[in-house]
């Protein structure tokens, strides 16, 4: 799985991860910023977040009044609070970002979340976000990336044609609909893409 040191991760207001990996770069972040609806989540755990970001309408009163010195309170309702933390980052210089807990519950919010990466990655951050299952990167252009073989992998197509790839089971053709990128499988100890545009990448974690 990737090796990545992050500058900051944003706990999103999806379901609170649970898988190791995430709890990982959660508990090692050096900086931590809580959309408002997930602060309650990550303070009832032991966590003390740096910053509390969103339009205020989901954090309990207790929580508003306790960490009142860190709450940044956004309330236009042109964009989602996991954006507005984003921007917050951005803002203050921080481009190397983790999101967690941005899937789970409603699942237009789920689609959402995850299609807002290929924004976060025209803003100029780098950034990854990590479910239960496995990490999705928005990519641009050819990339390459370490993995096990076995692993496998789904790619989704935002504004990218001329895919090929070497390390992958399965050959890549341009595609005209989400699933035809999907349960594609990593071959060797590292895969390269190229294509020209935006998509998507999900790994699913490895387990041998």
């Amino acid at each position: 799985m990737l090796k990545d040191k992050y500058e900051a991760v944003v706990v999103a207001g999806g379901e609170y991860p649970t898988a190791p990996i995430a709890l990982k770069i959660l508990h090692e972040a050096p900086y931590v910023v809580c959309c408002d609806g997930a602060a309650d989540a990550y303070i009832s755990r032991g966590g003390v977040p740096d910053a509390i970001v969103g339009d205020g309408d989901s954090i309990s009163v207790c929580n508003r009044e306790r960490y009142a010195d860190r709450l940044h309170i956004f309330a236009e309702q042109e964009t989602n609070d996991q954006t507005k933390a984003m921007r917050f980052l951005h803002q203050m210089g921080k481009r190397h970002i983790a999101i967690v807990g941005a899937t789970g519950g409603r699942e237009d919010h789920t689609l959402g979340n995850i299609s807002l990466l290929i924004e976060y990655a025209r803003m100029g951050c780098r950034v990854h976000l990590y479910t239960d299952h496995g990490v999705f990167i928005p990519c641009r252009d050819t990339v390459t990336l370490p993995s096990h073989p076995g692993q496998q992998l789904s790619i989704f197509s935002i504004t990218a044609h001329g895919f090929r790839a070497t390390g992958l089971r399965y050959p890549l053709y341009d595609f005209t609909n989400w699933w035809q990128g999907t349960l594609n499988e990593c071959t060797a100890d590292q895969f390269t893409i190229h294509a020209q545009g935006e998509y998507i990448l999900f790994l699913n974690y490895f387990t041998p």
